[in-house]
Parts: structure tokens; sequence; C-alpha cells
């Protein structure tokens, strides 16, 4: 069994000084207590967004041994460590100019440099996604989307482009789908009937209106699928199934490239199931 280092004293006031701290903490950690080092290191953009749960299986340790982790830094627990990364939250996700500026100090602008790390990160979030995926949640998403009458995508901003793709693979497969926009602010509950279900995506720091939808949505028994990028989105409360994708950043730029391979790979299941249950029907129907 893994210990704990001596007791380091008063939490880090920052993250930067959290880092400072690892730093000095070095080889001195047990194996276990190294590996979430090694972890938040890497996804140090996650701390903020993700539950204990979802860091420990990262880390590919025990929840007890990451609570462990961060009370070698100094920390009560878990949360104590969470909240200090929420209160820098913005500091770590730069405004797009910000963002840009600090590509250009590290001289790291070119587009072929750009477009190599960009694959690389992509990678990185296929490889993660596939680490993490849960099977069951996937089948049962999809046999939800597809059991519906009709198929509502509703996702803002960012999420935009992920709901958009998977309305336009739907519309080519003959699955009844609409896309809700909230253009003008005007709600759009009434579009959403008995037997339909919505397909909701919101992402860090979530789309209020989303999140209104799927709330409403939920509370007249209307099933709710939802994608995010962390286990702790708000959305868990309305969604029968919470599928999640997290994306690796390059230089705080994030290409969705895991959670529209999940948006994709759901549009396509979803619009094959609806095609054998149409071939079943219609078999059926001759035999009679």
């Amino acid at each position: 069994m893994d210990g704990s280092p001596s007791d380091p004293g008063q939490a880090p006031g920052s993250v930067s000084e959290l880092l400072d701290r690892l730093d000095g903490l070095g080889a001195t950690l047990p194996k276990r207590l190294g590996q979430c080092a090694d972890y938040l290191r890497h996804n140090i953009h996650l701390v903020a967004v993700s539950t204990v749960a979802d860091l420990s299986a990262g880390a590919g340790v025990q929840p007890s041994a990451f609570m462990r982790f961060c009370q070698a830094l100094g920390f009560s627990g878990f949360s104590e460590m969470q909240a200090l990364f929420r209160a820098e939250y913005r500091e770590l996700r730069p405004d797009y100019a910000e963002r840009l500026s600090q590509l250009r100090e590290r001289g790291e602008e070119g587009p072929e440099w750009l477009a190599a790390s960009f694959a690389e990160a992509g990678h990185k979030s296929l490889v993660s996604l596939m680490n993490g995926l849960d099977g069951a949640k996937l089948d049962e998403a999809c046999r939800l989307l597809a059991a519906a009458g009709t198929i509502h995508l509703v996702g803002l901003r960012r999420a935009f482009a992920i709901v958009s793709t998977m309305g336009y693979m739907l519309d080519k497969m003959q699955v009844p789908t609409v896309i809700h926009r909230t253009s003008g602010q005007i709600e759009s509950d009434h579009a959403i009937r008995p037997g339909d279900a919505l397909f909701a995506v919101s992402f860090t720091p979530f789309s209020q209106e989303t999140l209104q939808l799927a709330a409403r949505t939920a509370e007249r028994d209307i099933p709710v699928v939802a994608l995010s990028d962390t286990a702790d989105c708000p959305l868990r409360e309305a969604a029968k199934v919470l599928l999640i994708a997290r994306e690796v950043d390059v230089g705080a730029f994030r290409v969705p490239t895991a959670a529209m391979t999940l948006a994709t790979s759901l549009a396509v299941a979803v619009g094959g199931m609806r095609k054998d249950r149409l071939t079943i029907r219609s078999n059926g129907s001759k035999m009679e």
C-alpha cells in the first residue's frame, strides 16, 4: 500500500505554487501518488471541471489514492484543491486574443507546427475517449434516440458544430431531426412532443439555454441524452444517459475531435437501428 509523504503544511495559494510544490516533492511521492502527479501535470485544465472519480480513473488509481495525493500537497481533500483551480479557471482558459498572444510569445504560430500539434492533440483525445468509453451507456443512448419519433438536437457556441454535423447525418439517413438554435431567445419546447427525445451538448463553462431546455424536457418525462466534457456537468441531472468526451488542447485552443467522433458514431448507430426496425416492420406487413 502506498503511504503519504510527511505533512507539507499549508495548502498552496495558487496553481503555480501547487506546481512548484510538486517539483519539490519529485521522486519522494509513492508510486500511486506519482501517477496522480503525472496525470495532473498533463491534464491541468480538467481539474476545475472533473470529479475525483474522473481524475483518479485517468491516473489509473483508486479515488482514495487521489485523495491522499491532494493531502500530500497540503489540502484537506480534493474539494479544497479543486476550489483553487476553479478560482483560477479564467486564467487557465484565456480569451481567444490572449491564446493567440501566448502562442506568438512561444514562437509557436507557424501553420505546419499548428497542424502537427492539433493532429497530435486529436490523437490523444481519441485515445482518451476509447480508454474511458462506457459501451453500455453508449448502447443505451443509441436505443433511446433510435426509439424516438423525432430526435431534437441542441448545442450552442462551441457545441453547435457537433449538433449541426449530427443533424446533417441523421437527415441524410432520413431520421426525423430538429436542431434547436434558441434564435431570438424564443423557447422551442412546444416542438418536442411525447415519444421524441432530446440530444443536448454542452461543454464547460456550459450554455444556460441548453441546460434549461434539457431540464424542461426532462420534467415532461421526455428522454434526454447528453454529451459533455465532464461527469460533473449540470446536464447529468436531466439526462438519462450522460456521455463524456474530453479534448486535449493546443495553446488553450481545442478541436472537438473526441466529441465529433462520439456524436458521429451515435448518429450512424441510430440510423442503422432505425433502418433495421423499418425492415422488420416491412417484412412483417408482407407476411400478414
